[in-house]
């Protein structure tokens, strides 16, 4: 590993106030800089680098439970050797690598969950033609940023913590899920029980840059369009089939009635399928359509656009069906979130930086968090971009400061947790 840009020091934190978003005005005021803290979160950086490391260079795309297993039995080691309590979960569908609980038990009364997950976007093969690598201020590889940066800092944070004797908390559980890039259908019940079970929900998602956490994030559904036609020969018989890529063509123009981009709705073609050789008229098709929206009732409108669209087919004797699919839920703008995000931001000004508040279209476990009533803040990970691409990186200089402010977000919530919603 090459080890340019791991040194570190409070004058490389400061230098990301400059470039940092601005917090709302209200902000309060700042938490003086913990000295001890500080020190632990630079002293564990190259171990923190060296960790990352190694469950980045393990091919663990979803649905991948053979390296699945491998980077959950590096981190369950680590957790172990600091006193955790492990419970290995199944997975809620086949085809998935179990969860990894760990649960530590304090001598105060805060219960603190963390979620992260170890799924990526990316397939089998990908560490051996694109391995970690550091290149000046920025860390590179599969997942690094999405999410693996995010759960080394959670294992670094809490072994600064046992270090450091802090035991002010009834509970700190950590989620290590195996699902979450195809909207964690291998855990829903199990995220239902923990949220409901702690405080607040603390989600190590990246912060976006230059140097924000997640206070809104879009929901995620998938409207599924099938098309069922009639074979044919293409060439002896082709008026004898009924084209079901045709018909879907038709159908897809749909799409343009709603934005591809922006803050608000978006609607974009993602998968299309049709036909099974180049010389038979297509019987089937099939297309999927990302929904990602601010508010609940907007997957409603567009499935009903599609689900009118169906009625009226171009190519005669074609069926069209419209499906869906939910992965989460909306995290909507609230002021329990506003609150932790408050909070972590007095945290970094006590290191001079000023923490940005922003959201994405990105969804998470949060939205689930909030929806069942506990207080969730996100995009506690270190900074990055570029993800679900092979050009995702996480910001080198980010990764002190923010497992700064994970771990004393940790004992300020220890010690005050936030009121959950009634």
């Amino acid at each position: 590993m090459r080890k340019t840009g791991m040194a570190t020091g409070v004058a490389m934190a400061l230098a990301l106030a400059a470039a940092a978003e601005a917090a709302p005005a209200n902000a309060p005021p700042k938490v003086a800089r913990d000295a001890k803290v500080w020190s632990a979160a630079e002293a564990a950086r190259p171990a923190q680098l060296d960790l990352l490391k190694e469950v980045v260079n393990i091919d663990s795309g979803t649905g991948d439970v053979e390296g699945g297993r491998k980077v959950a039995a590096v981190l369950t080691a680590r957790l172990k050797a600091l006193g955790a309590s492990i419970e290995s979960v199944p997975a809620e569908i086949e085809g998935l690598p179990e969860n990894t609980v760990a649960t530590f038990t304090g001598t105060g009364k805060a219960k603190i969950l963390l979620i992260g997950h170890i799924d990526t976007v990316f397939g089998p093969g990908t560490v051996a033609r694109w391995p970690f690598s550091i290149e000046g201020d920025r860390v590179r590889g599969p997942g690094v940023g999405d999410e693996k940066g995010g759960v080394v800092e959670a294992v670094t944070a809490l072994k600064i913590l046992k270090d450091l004797g802090f035991t002010n908390y009834a509970k700190i559980t950590l989620l290590i899920e195996t699902s979450e890039e195809r909207g964690s259908p291998g855990t829903r019940a199990l995220i239902d029980r923990l949220v409901k079970a702690h405080d607040v929900e603390l989600n190590l998602e990246p912060g976006d840059p230059p140097d924000s956490v997640t206070v809104w994030r879009k929901g995620s559904s998938t409207i599924d369009i099938d098309v069922k036609g009639r074979a044919a020969h293409a060439g002896v018989a082709p008026q004898d089939g009924r084209n079901a890529a045709t018909e879907l063509v038709h159908q897809l123009a749909t799409v343009d009635q709603f934005p591809h981009s922006g803050d608000g709705l978006t609607v974009n073609l993602t998968i299309i399928n049709a036909g099974s050789r180049y010389n038979i008229i297509p019987e089937d098709a099939r297309a999927q359509i990302n929904v990602r929206m601010r508010e609940k009732g907007d997957i409603d409108k567009v499935q009903a656009a599609f689900e009118e669209a169906a009625k009226t087919t171009v190519v005669p004797d074609t069926k069209v069906t419209v499906s869906r699919e939910t992965s989460f839920p909306p995290l909507p703008n609230n002021p329990s979130t506003d609150a932790l995000a408050q909070r972590a931001a007095a945290i970094y000004a006590g290191l001079g930086l000023t923490l940005g508040f922003g959201g994405n279209g990105g969804a998470s476990e949060s939205a689930l968090s909030h929806e069942a009533g506990t207080p969730a803040l996100d995009g506690l990970g270190p900074v990055g971009g570029d993800f679900h691409s092979e050009k995702e990186w996480m910001d080198l200089k980010s990764v002190t400061p923010r497992t700064y402010l994970l771990t004393k977000l940790i004992m300020e919530l220890g010690a005050k947790p936030p009121n959950k919603a009634q």
